[in-house]
C-alpha cells in the first residue's frame, strides 16, 4: 500500500494490524451495546442528556418485479442481493415507466436508486438507442452511483461520469457512447447545454433524467438549478424529446410541490417509505457549562460559557472507540472535523498508545485517492472512529455503522435525519447523538424535543422567478438557441419582465424570430451564487496557493491583519487585492484570534405584503442593503479579551434583496416595560435570536440571512426589525419567514426565555455574526419586544 500522509496520520497505518488467529477488528462490535449511552452519560457530574427518543425498529414490505422488468436486469440485481424491491421502490418505478414525472421522498438506506435505476435501466435494454442523464449534487455521488450501475454488468448500457475530472481525451467516445451520463448540475450548465450541438445524438434519444438528492437544491443554488432543468428541457424539445424526469430526495416537507418547482414539471410523489430499518436510539446532548475560574463580581456578569461542542464530539468519539464502536461524527466545518479527529485521537493515545490510529478525518480538498482509502478503512474495520464534514452526508453507501454523533444542529431537519441514518445501515440496532453548540437554535432545539422528532421536515425553499437569477439564465438559454414567446413560458413568472430588461441593457437583440445574444462570449453565470469571483489565498513568501475564499466572505475573511486557518496551520494576511482576487498571507501563530465589524444600514425598496396588528406591522418586501467592514478586533485566544480595534478601508457594499420586518409603536414598548434607553438593546437580541431560529422553519443557515434592528428607522418611522436574505433578489427564506412568522417569533422569544443565562448568551442572544460586537444586547426587554408582537399578530 503507498504510504500517503493524510492530516498527519499514515494511510498504511490502516492496514489491520491483528493475530490472524484473532477475530478481525471489523468484529469488535457488531452493534453498540444496549447501555452504551448510559456509560457515556455517566462520565460527567451532571447529566448532559436533555431527551432520549426512541425510533422503532421497522420490517420492510416488498412488492412482486414489475412485469416489465426484464429477467435479465432481475438477474443482475439478484447477484447484488436484491431479490425483490420494496413496495415504495416498485411504486415509483412503475410510474416513472408510464411516464409519469415522480419523486421518491424517503429515509436514508430506504434504496431509491433502486426506484430510478429499475425503469432507466429496463428502457435501456428494451431501447438500443436509448439514453439516460443523471444529476448529482456532487461528485462523490456520482462517482458512487457509477459504481452502482456498473456493478450490474449489463450489456449496451455503458455508464460514464462527465464532470470536470473527466479527461479531454474520453469527453469525445462519452458524448458518442455512453448511455448512461453521470454528472452534476455545474457540468450540465458550463458544459453540456452551451454544448448542445456535440450532445445532439444523446439528447434526441433522452428517456430519463435522474436528479437526485433533489432537497440539496434550495435557495438561489436551488433557483438557479431549477433554469439549469429548463435549459435542458428546452433543447430536449428542440430535438423532439420529452423525458421523463425521476428525482430522488431526502425526506422533505411537500415533496411534489418542491420537485415541481425545481422542473416545473407536474410531479407525482412517493413518501411511504417501507424499507426495513434498525431501531435508533436518538439523544439529545447539551454539554455542560465550564465553572468559572473567577470568582471576582464582575466574573458574576460575565456571560456562561458552555464547554465546546467540538470537545465534546471528541471526547464522546474516543469513548465510543474505546467500546469498540463503529462511529462517524458530522462537524459543520473543515476545520472543525480536523480538530475533533486531532483531539479524538490524542485522548485515544494517552489512554491506549496506538488506538489513536483507528480514529481519522474526512473532508473535502482530500485526494480521491485517500478518501476512497478512508471509506473502505471505516467499512472494513480498521478504522473505527471517522470526523467528516457533510461531505459523507450523500453519495458514500457505508454499510455497518453502529453510531452517528453530529457536533452541531446540521440546519434542518432534513440534514439531521440523513446525518443520524449513516447508522444502522444494515438493520441493526444504532446510537445517534445530537451535541448542541452554545448557539440559540440548538439550545432550543435540545430543550424542545417535539421540534426535532414532532414535526416533518421543512419543505424545500427556492424561488425561480427572483430577477438576479431568472435573468442571467434567460440569458445562458438566448446563447444557446434564439429565445421565443414559447420560451418564455417554459422559464415562468417574470421572464418577459426580464427579456425586456436583457433587451434593454444591450444584452439581447429582439428580431422577428425571436430574441437573439448579441455578445460573443458567454454569460458568466455563478450557480451558486457565492458572491463574485472567489479570492485566492497565496503564501507571499513561497507563491504557494493555499486555498480559496468565495467572494462574499472576503472581506470577513480575508482583510488585512486577518488570522487565516488553514489545515491546522495559522497565517496572518498581510494584503487583499479586491481587484486580482488574491490574498497574500505569511505563516504565524499568534495568541489572538481577528473578528471584523460592519456597518449596515438598510433602506425599503418596496412592499410586496404586510399585516396590520395594531401596534404592530409585519411586511415582506425588496430593500437595499449597504454594508461596509470598518475595523476588526484582535482578542485573545485563552481569554477572549480585546486587545485592540483596528480600523479597515474596504469598498463599500450594495445588495438588493428580500426582507421581513416588522414595526412596533412606542407606546407599545413603553406599555410593556421597555425603557426608551433599552429600546435598542432589546430589538438588538431580538434580532439576533430571530437570525439564530429562522432555520427551524426554513431551509437555511444563520450564515445565509442578515438583520438589522433601530430604534426609529426613516423609511418605517418606527421601531423596526429587519431580516433579510443575503443574496441578489433573495433566496424565499425571508418569504418563508413572513408566511409563518407567528411560529417563528413564538419560539424565538421562548429560546430566549427559556435560556438559563442571566443577562443574555451565544444561547440566546448573542450572535457569532454581529458587526457590532454583541453591543447594545437586553435580553429581558427583548422577550418584551416579541411578547407585544406576538400579542398582536395574528395566530
Amino acid at each position: 500500500m503507498q504510504d500517503v500522509t493524510v492530516d498527519g496520520f499514515s494511510a498504511a497505518r490502516l492496514a489491520p494490524r491483528h493475530d490472524p488467529e484473532q477475530p478481525s477488528p471489523a468484529t469488535v462490535s457488531a452493534r453498540p451495546p444496549a447501555d452504551l449511552l448510559g456509560r457515556l452519560r455517566a462520565r460527567g457530574d451532571a447529566d448532559p442528556v436533555t431527551h432520549v427518543e426512541r425510533v422503532p425498529a421497522r420490517t420492510g414490505i416488498p412488492a412482486p418485479w414489475p412485469q416489465w422488468a426484464p429477467e435479465e436486469l432481475r438477474a443482475a440485481f439478484a447477484r447484488r442481493g436484491v431479490t425483490a424491491p420494496w413496495r415504495h421502490q416498485a411504486e415509483a418505478a412503475s410510474l416513472a415507466y408510464d411516464g409519469q414525472h415522480v419523486v421518491v421522498a424517503t429515509g436514508t438506506a430506504s434504496g431509491k436508486s433502486l426506484a430510478y435505476q429499475l425503469p432507466a435501466l429496463a428502457t435501456l435494454l428494451a431501447e438500443p438507442r436509448a439514453t439516460v442523464l443523471y444529476l448529482a449534487p456532487t461528485k462523490a455521488l456520482a462517482a458512487d452511483q457509477l459504481r452502482a450501475v456498473a456493478e450490474l454488468d449489463l450489456d449496451g448500457v455503458r455508464p460514464a461520469t462527465y464532470d470536470g475530472d473527466t479527461p479531454r481525451a474520453e469527453r469525445e467516445w462519452i458524448r458518442q457512447h455512453s448511455r448512461f451520463v453521470l454528472t452534476n448540475p455545474d457540468m450540465l450548465h458550463h458544459g453540456i447545454l452551451p454544448g448542445h450541438a456535440q450532445w445532439s445524438g444523446f439528447l434526441r434519444r433522452l428517456a430519463y433524467v435522474v436528479v437526485d438528492e433533489c432537497h440539496t437544491y434550495r435557495g438561489v443554488f436551488g433557483s438557479h438549478v431549477a433554469h439549469v432543468l429548463r435549459r435542458l428541457r428546452r433543447q430536449c424539445a428542440r430535438y423532439g424529446r420529452t423525458p421523463v424526469f425521476v428525482l430522488a430526495s431526502a425526506t422533505s416537507g411537500d415533496p411534489a410541490t418542491a420537485a415541481g418547482r425545481l422542473t416545473g414539471l407536474p410531479v407525482a410523489a412517493v413518501t411511504e417509505d417501507t424499507s426495513p430499518r434498525g431501531g435508533v436510539t436518538f439523544a439529545l446532548w447539551e454539554p455542560p457549562l465550564l465553572p468559572s475560574a473567577d470568582t471576582s463580581s464582575d466574573a458574576a456578569d460575565l456571560a456562561p460559557v458552555r464547554r465546546s461542542a467540538l470537545r465534546e464530539t471528541a471526547d464522546l468519539l474516543a469513548d465510543t472507540v474505546v467500546e469498540g464502536v463503529r462511529t462517524l461524527a458530522f462537524v459543520r466545518s473543515r476545520r472543525g472535523a480536523e480538530v475533533v479527529a486531532a483531539n479524538a485521537r490524542r485522548a485515544l493515545d494517552e489512554a491506549v498508545p496506538g488506538l489513536g490510529e483507528r480514529v481519522a478525518a474526512y473532508r473535502g480538498g482530500y485526494l480521491r485517492e485517500e478518501r476512497r482509502e478512508l471509506e473502505r478503512a471505516l467499512l472494513h474495520g480498521d478504522l473505527l472512529g471517522l470526523a467528516s464534514t457533510n461531505a459523507l452526508e450523500l453519495g458514500v453507501d457505508l454499510v455497518g455503522l453502529d453510531a452517528v454523533l453530529i457536533c452541531g444542529y446540521p440546519g434542518t431537519r432534513a440534514s439531521l435525519w440523513q446525518q443520524a441514518g449513516r447508522a444502522g445501515r444494515s438493520g441493526q440496532e444504532a446510537l445517534a447523538v445530537l451535541v448542541a453548540r452554545d448557539d440559540p437554535l440548538d439550545t432550543y432545539l435540545v430543550h424542545h424535543p417535539e421540534a426535532v422528532f414532532g414535526r416533518p421536515v421543512e419543505a424545500t425553499v427556492l424561488d425561480p422567478a427572483n430577477p438576479y437569477v431568472l435573468a442571467p439564465q434567460l440569458a445562458c438559454a438566448a446563447m444557446e438557441a434564439p429565445l421565443t414567446p414559447a420560451d418564455l413560458e417554459l422559464f415562468g413568472d417574470g421572464a418577459k419582465e426580464a427579456v425586456e430588461e436583457l433587451v434593454a441593457a444591450g444584452a439581447l437583440r429582439q428580431r422577428p424570430t425571436g430574441w437573439y445574444w448579441r455578445h460573443r462570449e458567454r454569460p458568466e453565470v455563478d450557480l451558486r451564487g457565492e458572491g463574485g469571483a472567489p479570492v485566492c489565498v497565496v503564501e507571499a513568501s513561497t507563491g504557494r496557493l493555499l486555498g480559496t475564499v468565495d467572494g462574499g466572505s472576503s472581506h470577513f475573511l480575508l482583510h488585512p491583519g486577518a488570522v487565516y486557518l488553514h489545515q491546522g496551520v495559522s497565517y496572518v494576511v498581510d494584503d487583499l487585492d479586491l481587484a486580482d482576487g488574491c490574498a497574500l498571507v505569511h505563516a504565524e501563530e499568534p495568541d489572538w484570534s481577528t473578528h471584523a465589524r460592519d456597518v449596515t444600514n438598510v433602506s425599503v425598496v418596496s412592499v410586496r405584503s404586510y399585516v396590520d396588528a395594531g401596534p404592530v406591522g409585519m411586511f415582506l418586501g425588496e430593500v437595499d442593503v449597504t454594508s461596509q467592514v470598518v475595523s476588526y478586533q484582535r482578542r485573545r485566544i485563552a481569554t477572549g479579551e480585546v486587545i485592540d480595534t483596528r480600523p479597515l478601508d474596504l469598498p463599500v457594499r450594495e445588495l438588493r434583496t428580500v426582507a421581513v420586518w416588522f414595526t412596533l409603536s412606542p407606546e407599545s414598548l413603553a406599555a410593556a416595560g421597555v425603557e426608551n434607553a433599552d429600546v435598542p438593546g432589546g430589538l438588538h437580541a431580538a434580532e439576533h435570536a430571530a437570525i439564530g431560529l429562522l432555520p427551524l422553519i426554513a431551509t437555511c443557515d444563520r450564515w445565509d440571512i442578515g438583520g438589522l434592528s433601530t430604534a426609529m428607522h426613516p423609511d418605517t418611522e418606527a421601531p423596526t426589525v429587519f431580516v433579510y436574505d443575503g443574496h441578489p433578489g433573495g433566496a424565499g427564506f425571508a418569504e418563508r419567514a413572513y408566511g409563518t412568522a407567528s411560529t417563528w417569533l413564538r419560539a424565538t422569544r421562548d429560546a430566549i426565555a427559556e435560556c438559563g443565562c442571566e443577562t443574555g448568551c451565544p444561547s440566546c442572544v448573542q450572535s457569532p455574526k454581529c458587526g457590532n460586537g454583541n453591543n447594545p444586547l437586553s435580553k429581558a426587554d427583548a422577550i418584551r419586544v416579541l411578547d407585544v408582537v406576538l400579542a398582536n399578530l395574528p395566530g
